[in-house]
Formats: structure tokens, C-alpha cells, sequence
């Protein structure tokens, strides 16, 4: 099915009227706090999506119950039986605990609250994007979508990132509606994540009475501490935290048991299996005799990765974006993992970054420009109006 010149203008006019009605969805997302671990709140914020946001005539939807955290919601269509699947992917979960940063409002050209960068105005743009090619050309007109919305991406998608590879599997792209950073920059790579655990085991003695006969579990810990830092390597972006330490019971006890908590950033793959791989050797070189150090944990997210495909994808967005009257270039290396990683690493060409253009996300700063949003959720109709064309 080829959709014409006039309807892409069409869907495009469809969008440009409304600028309102976006923004007064994302005010409705933002006013329900939808923080991790309040079930409920996500919960609340699942419904508003599935009954109102996404209750979009060809999208089908269902849902997949977590015990842990609200549940996740994933989206398809049957679209262009011959164009090949895309993903869109988001998380509807914020940072912030109730009664931390709590509202939507509006500040002259800016709109503030706790999620409406990362990610409610991001999951506004995709429906929007989609109402609007519903509502003029139909759905079937495109390629079929794969929508995942995962309710624990800011914990690191335990559940999530399961959730999105059954999804998306048939999928040959992957759009990810993190917040938008300056200038519409498409970020193309991340950072992939892991967080271990060291638990150092010793034996316990009199400080006074019996000291040679205890085996000092904070000494063995720092000895793993002071190799696990000197991991770090600047120069292949690869660096090791740690950011926790706990041990002992009082000055005058030998201590039997000492913990640590370290954060891991890695560029490749590569980089993070031998990373993993050296703390546990670290681990096993630090031990003094009668201690003994367990290592838990290990990478929690692969990174993404730029390659030819997705630096096409990025190309064929950018497009559409700089169509919309938006930037369309690159990002820098991100720090922070998001499900794009998930994507990528399940060999799916992925770009991310293209919610609305904002800053402070994870701050009670954050906040949009609301004048991006019509053009964002453009952008994405444009892209998706001709993805995947033979």
C-alpha cells in the first residue's frame, strides 16, 4: 500500500492542531505519580493509557501482569503486511517518590513536572503520531508496529527487558522516546550498565583478647576495593564505582562481614563480560587467609552500540525530523542505559532520545519545551508513513 504525497500532508495538518490537546495529555500522565514502586500510581497511569491515550481504532493491546511493579503494556497493529515491523518503545515509571516533585504546570513556553521529559511527553508524542495516521490514512497504511510501554525502566527493566524482547522480535527497527536532548540530537550510543555486589566473609574475634585469631573481612574487602577502582580505563570508556561500602559491628571485633556495592559503565559488550570477569579474579587475589570474597550481580544492560544499520535509520529519521523543522543530528556517548540497549542488543538497529526536546530529567527541574511537541509527534508520523517501503 503507497501512501500518497496528499496524505502524508494531510496526516501532518492533523497534527498541527493539536498542540493543546497534547499538551493537556501529558498533563493528565504527569498528574497521577507513577514512581517505580507505587503499583498503584503506575497502575492508574496504565489505564489512562490503554482507555484513553493509546485507545487508538488498529491498535491492539495487552497486558503483561508484573508482581512487582505495575504492569507493562505492549501494543501492535497489523499495518502493511508488506513492510517489515518497527518497535517504539517507552516506560510510563518515574524517578520520583510521592510527594517529592509532584504536578504538571505551565511556565510561559516551558511545561514542568515529574516525568514530562522522562518519559510522559515521550509516550504523548508516539500516540499522537499514531491517532493522527489513524485518524486520516488508517493504520494498515504502514508498517506493523511492535509499541512496548514497560513499567520498571528506571530500575534497569528487571521485568522490562523481557517484556520488550517478545514484543518486538520481528521488528527491524527500534524508535526509543527518551527525553530529547538539545538541538533534537538522535542518540545512537550508549553506555551499557551492571551492578555487583561483594560480600567479604571473615571470622570474628575479640579486638583485644583474640585478635590473631579473627579474619578481617573489611581488610580483605578494601584489598578488592583498591583493584576494582584501578579497573577503570578512561581511554576505553570503561569505569568502575564504588559507591557503597558496609562492614562490621564495633571498633573492637574483628569484623566477619563487609559488603560493597559497584556500579559498572562499559561501551562494548566486550568490554563488560571482561569486566565482570576481572572483578571476580580481583576477588579471589584480595582474600587474606580464613576470608573469602562471593561476587553477585554482573551487566544488567548491554550497551548500544552505533552500527551501519542504525546510523542509516538515524539518517532516514533525521529527515523527518529536520522536515518537522527540527534538528537532526547526532548525539554524543550517553552514560545512561535505557531499553534501547535491549534493542540493540537483540541485533535490531536502534535510535533513541526523541521525545520531546527538554531538560532536567531525574531532577525536580525537568521540564519541555512545549513548542517541540507537535513537531516531534510530526516527525515520527512522517518517518512512519514511509518505513520499510520496498
Amino acid at each position: 500500500m503507497t501512501v500518497r504525497m496528499s496524505s502524508r500532508d494531510e496526516v501532518v495538518g492533523w497534527l498541527s492542531q493539536r498542540g493543546a490537546a497534547m499538551e493537556e495529555a501529558i498533563a493528565e500522565l504527569v498528574a497521577i505519580n507513577s514512581y517505580t514502586e507505587n503499583v498503584e500510581g503506575g497502575r492508574l497511569v496504565g489505564r489512562l493509557l490503554t482507555q484513553k491515550t493509546f485507545a487508538i481504532e488498529g491498535l491492539t493491546r495487552r497486558e503483561v501482569v508484573s508482581t512487582r511493579f505495575a504492569d507493562h503494556l505492549v501494543f501492535s497493529s497489523r499495518g502493511d503486511a508488506s513492510r517489515d515491523p518497527i518497535a517504539l518503545v517507552g516506560h510510563l515509571d518515574t524517578v520520583f517518590p510521592p510527594g517529592m516533585f509532584e504536578g504538571f504546570r505551565r511556565d510561559g513556553d516551558l511545561a514542568r513536572g515529574p516525568g514530562v521529559l522522562d518519559m510522559k511527553g515521550g509516550l504523548v508524542v508516539v500516540a499522537f503520531a499514531l491517532q493522527a495516521i489513524a485518524a486520516t490514512v488508517g493504520l494498515d497504511a504502514i508498517a506493523p508496529l511492535r509499541l512496548a510501554i514497560v513499567a520498571d525502566e528506571e530500575v534497569g527493566s528487571p521485568e522490562g527487558q523481557g517484556v520488550i524482547r517478545d514484543a518486538i522480535t520481528d521488528a527491524r527497527a527500534a524508535l526509543v522516546f527518551e527525553a530529547g536532548r538539545n538541538g533534537d540530537a538522535i542518540i545512537t550510543r550508549r553506555k551499557g550498565t551492571g551492578a555487583v555486589k561483594a560480600t567479604a566473609i571473615g571470622k570474628a574475634a575479640h579486638a583485644g583478647n583474640n585478635h590473631k585469631e579473627g579474619a578481617n573481612a573489611i581488610w580483605s574487602l578494601a584489598r578488592f576495593i583498591e583493584a576494582a577502582q584501578h579497573l577503570t580505563d578512561y581511554a576505553r570508556g570503561v569505569t568502575v564505582n564504588v559507591g557503597r561500602v558496609q562492614g562490621g559491628t564495633s571498633k573492637n571485633t574483628v569484623p566477619d562481614h563487609a559488603t560493597c556495592d559497584i556500579d559498572l559503565r562499559f561501551e562494548t559488550t566486550q568490554d563488560g563480560e571482561e569486566l565482570v570477569a576481572a572483578l571476580k579474579r580481583a576477588s579471589i587475589a584480595a582474600c587474606l587467609d580464613n576470608t573469602r570474597i562471593e561476587i553477585e550481580g554482573g551487566v544488567a544492560r548491554h550497551p548500544l552500540e552505533r552500527t551501519l544499520a542504525s546510523a542509516t535509520l538515524m539518517k532516514s529519521y533525521g529527515e523527518c525530523a529536520k522536515e518537522s523543522g527540527l534538528g537532526d543530528g547526532e548525539a554524543g556517548l550517553i552514560g545512561g542505559g535505557s531499553d534501547a540497549s535491549t534493542s540493540s542488543a537483540m541485533g535490531i538497529a536502534s535510535i533513541d532520545g526523541l521525545g520531546p526536546r527538554g531538560t532536567g530529567f531525574h531532577t525536580k527541574d525537568e521540564l519541555i519545551f512545549v513548542a517541540t511537541l507537535v513537531p516531534k509527534a510530526q516527525a515520527l508520523a512522517r518517518f512512519l508513513l514511509s518505513f520499510g517501503k520496498r
